[in-house]
């Protein structure tokens, strides 16, 4: 069975496409029977150029166009979108119908909850300078206790391994 669809030409994220007739078990990028026009989705509009007659000849000796060809066979005037095609972008349009209103709903409840929340407190007037001060200087006074009794303990392991003779001094001697 013979299809009309893209084979892909061009560099790693630089996609380019020929439109092409192959058979249907031949690889995306693989051997076909012959071109009919490019398709380059990246400038701004697509540039689709397409070989009508030909493409009208293959449709009629029974080429099978892919989604995307379908589409811009379509685009070009030379077909119509299958039936099972169109409806499922019906129905896709109809899904990104749905979400760009449950986007919309979700929007409006948020602004309708923060509206209905109260407003917060104030926050609380600044304390006098001399009590910012005292709570300043507690924590300055922790890290200072802490700091002797963790030299503490170290003092005295280091003396220990000092005094500890090793396996190896009495076999040297």
């Amino acid at each position: 069975m013979l299809r009309i669809r893209l084979r892909r030409v061009g560099k790693k994220k630089q996609p380019m496409y020929r439109i092409v007739v192959a058979d249907s078990r031949a690889p995306r990028d693989g051997a076909f029977v012959e071109s009919i026009g490019y398709y380059h989705p990246l400038n701004n509009p697509s540039t689709i150029v397409l070989d009508e007659e030909r493409a009208k000849h293959w449709l009629d000796h029974g080429a099978q166009p892919s989604d995307r060809v379908a589409k811009i066979l379509k685009i070009q005037g030379v077909a119509e979108i299958p039936a099972k095609l169109a409806r499922r972008m019906e129905l896709g349009e109809q899904r990104a119908k749905d979400a760009e209103a449950e986007k919309a709903k979700a929007a409006k409840t948020a602004a309708a909850e923060a509206a209905a929340a109260p407003p917060p407190p104030p926050p609380p007037p600044p304390a006098a300078e001399a009590p910012a001060e005292a709570t300043a200087e507690v924590p300055a006074e922790e890290p200072a206790a802490e700091a002797p009794t963790e030299e503490a303990s170290a003092e005295p392991a280091a003396e220990a391994a000092a005094e500890t003779p090793t396996a190896e001094e009495p076999a040297a001697e």
